[in-house]
């Protein structure tokens, strides 16, 4: 059995083992490994991260994307600025690399506030 701390933690160490794999290795049939690596790691988090939402269900709001899609894109960015870095891009090609990677992890910080489990408050008289 895992601890509970290895386990929260599987889920970034996927993507980040197919992220470091994929600015890494050359062979054709390991960068497609490292992008499944990549996916699943993400699918893995949103799962777990769709079941600790904590924002009730009426206060959402709908949007154009399917959420199966919407909760994938900031992985979508992610990869796609892991591809940029790992081109032979020139200057603006890393500046935009930068900026994919940053908000990527900006969307996922402020996903992440709702998606902590609260226990109620006890009223306690003391």
């Amino acid at each position: 059995m895992l601890t509970r701390t290895l386990y929260e933690m599987l889920p970034v160490g996927y993507i980040t083992l197919g992220s470091s794999s994929l600015l890494i290795l050359e062979q054709g049939l390991a960068i497609v490994s490292a992008s499944i690596v990549f996916w699943l790691g993400a699918k893995i988090y949103n799962m777990r991260s769709a079941n600790r939402r904590t924002d009730p269900k009426r206060k959402r709001k709908p949007g154009m994307l399917p959420d199966s899609l919407y909760s994938l894109l900031p992985f979508g960015y992610l990869f796609a600025s892991i591809l940029l870095f790992r081109s032979d891009a020139k200057d603006a090609g890393i500046v935009l690399a930068i900026m994919l990677f940053s908000y990527s992890f900006y969307i996922l910080i402020r996903r992440s506030n709702y998606r902590r489990h609260k226990l109620p408050e006890l009223n306690r008289v003391i």
